[in-house]
């Protein structure tokens, strides 16, 4: 009977320590961080010029595509208005360098960081990397500051509790909570993508701002949201891990310098693989190598699968351009490739991303093509990659963004510009035609009443009703 008791109480003893050691990992409160981390994160705005011409000769208009259109609009007369924006950031160094977003600050005239809720200073760009969507500031001021540091998000695990601080909606410093959803993301914004999801509530305004472990660390810089109106539990961070190597060369360098293979790449299927004897599939297919590429010299192959570059194995396709931008310009390293049903290695001395004329090509601004919709009064033009994601806007959104509006517009009182038509009579626009079509329509019909869905410029959905002439 002694024996049965004490077992009963050893079996108890054990059971609750288990229990206490699991919900131990269950934080009772944030409160002691958020206020530990607080002062080291800051909410940014941002104001712009924008310039736009008036119509010369109001009530006087050229045929659609005549060439006196584009002529004669040269000579209206520049307006300007100020654009602004909002976003946060987090200060990594006593002296004021701050980390945001580069969608945050990008063509700003003026940059202001408020600091701990009450002081403002104005701020400017060390460096900016639009391809990593991540800015290095400066604050003008010899002020000290609390700054917090990188954590290893090798390290984070999806289940992991983690808190976003940030300033969302312009409502300055606000805290949430949640847990690691996934690792490894993609999500079609920026070049190299390696997301961390959460479930810790991001909304606008949140763009550039921390997120943090449990140790009050930072591991993810926050960058993007998957739904219209807001959170829907589904947020973005850049993990500090890649994040820290763009700040780094950022900081040294004002710029960026990443290593260049020279080739373009795709996904290896199950049908290429079994056409190569590959055992399954994996690496990267190179669909072309440049001209003068570090690649050519080094004798590699359209057709060629890199299965292994650096001593890193390439699983999926997605791996390479970010393993490979990592690695230091001007480096030797091993190459493992694919070919003729066997693995052969080369050694491939990098070359540098940014001064590639493959970059170049890639880089340059496509024209953004501007029309108007005569029965509406209005000029639009298609959403853009940039503006999907400066506006935080889900990947596949589509519409026509209103850059103008004319005074006797029928929908002067009723939308603004920057606000983008995703809908009209409920069918879905994606062309200029689109929208002309659905208008046409409307002044045929009895009714002449046209039913407009758009986003408003804070990404706000609104359905409008207005009456044509």
């Amino acid at each position: 009977m002694k024996k049965f008791k004490a077992f009963i109480i050893i079996f108890i003893l054990f059971f609750s320590s288990i229990k206490q050691s699991y919900s131990q990992t269950i934080p009772s409160s944030f409160a002691d961080l958020a206020e530990r981390l607080m002062p080291s994160v800051v909410n940014i705005s941002t104001t712009q010029t924008v310039v736009t011409r008036d119509n010369p000769f109001p009530g006087f208009e050229f045929p659609p595509g005549s060439p006196f259109g584009d002529m004669f609009k040269e000579f209206g007369v520049p307006q300007e208005r100020q654009s602004s924006a909002l976003g946060s950031g987090f200060i990594i160094d006593e002296s004021g360098i701050v980390i945001t977003n580069n969608h945050v600050i990008q063509g700003a005239d003026d940059i202001i960081v408020r600091v701990n809720g009450d002081k403002e200073f104005k701020a400017k760009v060390v460096g900016a990397d639009p391809l990593s969507d991540i800015a290095v500031l400066k604050l003008d001021t010899k002020e000290k500051f609390k700054p917090v540091k990188f954590g290893d998000s090798d390290k984070a695990r999806i289940g992991d509790w983690v808190i976003a601080i940030g300033n969302p909606f312009g409502l300055g410093g606000t805290v949430t909570s949640g847990i690691i959803s996934a690792r490894n993301r993609t999500i079609g914004l920026t070049r190299y993508e390696d997301y961390i999801q959460t479930d810790a509530s991001i909304n606008q305004g949140n763009s550039g701002g921390p997120l943090f472990n449990m140790n009050g660390d930072v591991i993810g810089i926050n960058t993007a949201i998957l739904g219209r109106s807001g959170s829907i539990g589904i947020g973005f961070s850049i993990p500090s891990n890649s994040a820290k190597l763009v700040i780094d060369q950022l900081l040294e360098f004002g710029e960026t310098k990443r290593g260049w293979l020279g080739v373009r790449i795709q996904d290896v299927t199950k049908e290429i693989a079994e056409i190569e004897k590959l055992d399954k599939p994996r690496g990267a297919l190179v669909a072309s190598v440049a001209k003068n590429s570090p690649s050519e010299k080094a004798g590699v192959k359209a057709g060629d699968i890199i299965l292994e570059f650096n001593g890193e194995i390439i699983n999926e396709m997605k791996e390479l351009p970010i393993i490979v931008a990592r690695t230091a310009v001007g480096k030797k390293v091993q190459v493992k490739i694919w070919r003729n049903k066997k693995e052969i290695t080369k050694i491939i001395t990098l070359g540098r991303l940014e001064t590639s004329e493959d970059f170049k090509v890639s880089e340059k601004e496509p024209q953004v093509e501007e029309t108007k919709i005569d029965d509406l009064k209005i000029t639009v033009r298609k959403l853009t990659k940039e503006d999907i994601k400066s506006r935080n806007l889900p990947n596949q959104s589509s519409g026509l963004l209103v850059t103008s509006i004319e005074k006797d517009s029928p929908l002067i009182n009723s939308i603004e510009e920057n606000s983008i038509i995703v809908e009209a009579q409920k069918k879905k626009i994606r062309t200029f035609d689109d929208l002309d079509k659905v208008v046409k329509e409307v002044l045929k019909s009895n009714q002449r009443t046209i039913l407009l869905v758009i986003l408003n410029s804070q990404n706000q959905r609104r359905y409008i009703g207005v009456k044509l002439n």
